[in-house]
C-alpha cells in the first residue's frame, strides 16, 4: 500500500462548501501516478517506452464529505493484476476529521502506440515485476 497526501483546495469545493465529487477521480489519478513514481517506474517512463494505461472502469462510494483545507490521505493498493489488466483500490482517509471519506477502484489495461492491448510481462518486465510484487503483498495482507 502507498499513501498519497493532499490538501483539499478551495477551487475544488461546491456551493455547499464540500469537495465536489468529480475531484475524487482526479485525486485517484494523482495518487496512481505518484504511486508509480514511488515504485521507481513512473508513468512518464512507461510513456517513454510507448505504453499507456487508460482507464477501463471505475467505481466510487462516498462515505463522508471532505471540506476545504482538510488533509486527505489516499491509500493506494494493487488489488488485481495479470500483466494485461490491473485494478487499483483507493481509500480516501480524511486525517483532519479522522474518518474514511470514500472508497474507490479503477481498472486499467496497457496499450501500445497503436492502441493495442499489451502484456507488461513482455513489453515492460521491470514494471510488471513491481506490480506483481505489490499485488502479491496485497493478497498476503488479505489472507492474514
Amino acid at each position: 500500500m502507498y499513501a498519497y497526501k493532499r490538501k483539499a483546495q478551495y477551487h475544488e469545493t461546491d456551493k455547499m462548501g464540500i469537495i465536489h465529487h468529480s475531484n475524487y477521480i482526479k485525486w485517484m489519478e494523482e495518487a496512481r501516478v505518484e504511486y508509480m513514481d514511488f515504485l521507481g517506474y513512473g508513468y512518464d517512463k512507461a510513456e517513454e517506452n510507448h505504453i499507456a494505461s487508460p482507464v477501463a472502469g471505475l467505481s466510487i462510494d462516498y462515505k463522508k464529505p471532505v471540506h476545504f483545507n482538510d488533509i486527505v490521505e489516499v491509500r493506494v493498493s494493487v488489488t488485481r493484476y495479470s500483466g494485461v489488466v490491473q485494478e487499483v483500490s483507493y481509500e480516501f482517509y480524511n486525517t483532519t476529521r479522522d474518518e474514511l471519506s470514500a472508497v474507490a477502484t479503477s481498472k486499467h489495461c496497457y496499450i501500445n502506440d497503436q492502441g493495442r492491448v499489451v502484456n507488461l510481462k513482455k513489453v515492460l518486465p521491470e514494471l510488471d515485476a513491481k506490480f506483481a510484487a505489490e499485488f502479491a503483498e496485497y493478497k498476503a495482507s488479505q489472507e492474514s
